[in-house]
């Protein structure tokens, strides 16, 4: 198999490491840069050094699990079944958590090499203070195994929790990674595709008897709330109408490339799918975590030429449908993880046609301004530094309280990641609850326009 240059170099850096005495190597690479590969490859070398004697590995989701098995037994040769005669198995994080009787004694007795994808999904470096997957970690996994490679594309986490099994560097705690791999590296070999955002804006904004000329001004001194924008019948419509043109036009020179739109629920997916095939007149499929078959509905999707798939918590960190080359973010999540991990599903490139642009549409909301203009930092200060951690835990704030501190995308995953900006005018984490407290009368009344970004 012909390795990109970073798989080559992170995958040799990794396993010279591991044969030098060391335990732990932790690896950024950007979403879409094929880290599951050089992960497969970093265990062909300790099996042919003889340093291993199976391998397991661990994923956020099902889809990402079946994915790992299916890339792992093609490099290495063997099933990755987890039955008799496998070199190894894969299994999601929600396992460890509720198969109590799952027997992993062969760590002690055998030699084996973990692998750990996207790791950001297990917060808490200390037994009474991690979540429930990083507790599993560290009491089934971690003093057990001979290797570790943890894996992630955004080191941080939207709760501020440490990453299990990652080292912070003092006096400020930044996160010490053994080898980095970004989204402009990605871009300049030709990895991912380079992605535009579209950032959809409106001029005039009446909320309460007064007129607001940007969203952001809107949200901040009146209080608007963000999932008022995206239940707005008009501003819903106009975003996909920027989606299905960019989905149009991309079409011209890849028949078969399909959009996404991320919904804030399954409501909120149905009303959008509906615009979509009556109003736009596309194809689209709705997968959500409701459906019994929902990896069957994405398998579907993958190799069709249906132009849409609207998904509410499915197709996410992991999930590989490299014809997407348009999404659009209509959820009211709004987590720098969770923006970069949604790009990162139409950043995958395609090597036989021309696919080297990819194209993000969302609100001007304030937050996915600040997540678009960072995204050339491959860890964000303003997010990932630790002024401390808390040794001990105060009543209010105890021990109970933070094992519970998954973030609301760690648990839906549970088993089922500026050079030229111009304006063009056309004629920490938040969700929100419709209460009579916030909600206030609105109306979008002036011209839309779209602030465009080509960081890269």
């Amino acid at each position: 198999m012909k390795l990109r240059y970073w798989q080559d170099e992170c995958s040799n850096q990794a396993f010279k490491s591991f044969k030098s005495g060391k335990k732990h190597f932790m690896a950024l690479a950007t979403p879409a840069a094929g880290k599951t590969v050089m992960a497969a490859i970093v265990a062909n070398y300790l099996f042919a050094a003889n340093m291993i004697d199976y391998v397991v590995c661990f994923a956020p989701s099902v889809a990402v699990q079946k994915s790992m098995e299916q890339t792992f037994a093609k490099i290495l040769g063997r099933p990755m079944h987890g039955k008799l005669g496998a070199v190894g198995g894969v299994f999601t994080y929600q396992f460890l958590t509720t198969s109590k009787g799952a027997d992993w004694s062969f760590l002690q007795s055998s030699r084996v090499f973990a692998v750990f994808d996207e790791i950001h999904h297990c917060g808490g470096q200390e037994t009474e203070l991690s979540n429930s997957w990083g507790r599993e970690i560290l009491t089934t996994i971690s003093d057990n195994v001979s290797y570790i490679l943890a894996m992630t594309g955004t080191p941080w986490r939207t709760d501020q929790a440490p990453i299990s099994l990652a080292r912070y560097i003092e006096p400020d705690f930044t996160i010490q990674l053994d080898y980095v791999y970004g989204l402009a590296e990605a871009i300049r070999d030709n990895v991912c595709r380079l992605p535009e955002i579209t950032l959809i804006d409106n001029d005039n904004l009446a909320v309460a008897h007064k007129s607001y000329d940007s969203l952001s001004l809107a949200m901040i001194e009146a209080d608007l709330q963000y999932h008022r924008i995206l239940n707005d019948l008009e501003a819903l419509r106009y975003s996909l109408s920027v989606a299905v043109q960019k989905l149009a036009h991309v079409r011209d020179e890849h028949p078969d490339a399909g959009g996404l739109v991320v919904a804030s629920s399954v409501d909120a997916a149905i009303r959008i799918k509906t615009l979509l095939v009556n109003e736009f007149g596309q194809s689209a499929v709705l997968v959500s975590y409701r459906e019994a078959n929902a990896q069957e509905i994405i398998d579907n999707f993958r190799t069709s030429s249906t132009q849409w798939i609207i998904s509410v918590s499915m197709v996410s960190e992991g999930t590989d449908i490299p014809r997407l080359r348009v999404c659009a973010h209509l959820s009211t999540v709004r987590t720098e993880l969770f923006f970069r991990q949604v790009l990162g599903r139409i950043l995958r490139l395609m090597s036989e046609i021309r696919n080297a642009k990819a194209y993000l549409i969302t609100f001007a909301e304030p937050s996915l301004t600040d997540f678009t203009i960072r995204l050339k930092e491959d860890v964000p200060q303003a997010i990932v530094k630790f002024d401390r951690f808390r040794e001990k835990p105060s009543p209010q704030s105890g021990p109970q309280n933070l094992k519970n501190s998954e973030t609301k995308e760690d648990s839906k995953l549970q088993d089922i990641n500026i050079s030229d900006s111009n304006w063009h005018f056309n004629g920490p984490k938040q969700t929100e609850k419709d209460t009579a407290t916030n909600w206030v009368p609105f109306r979008l009344t002036g011209q839309y326009r779209q602030q465009v970004f080509s960081i890269f």
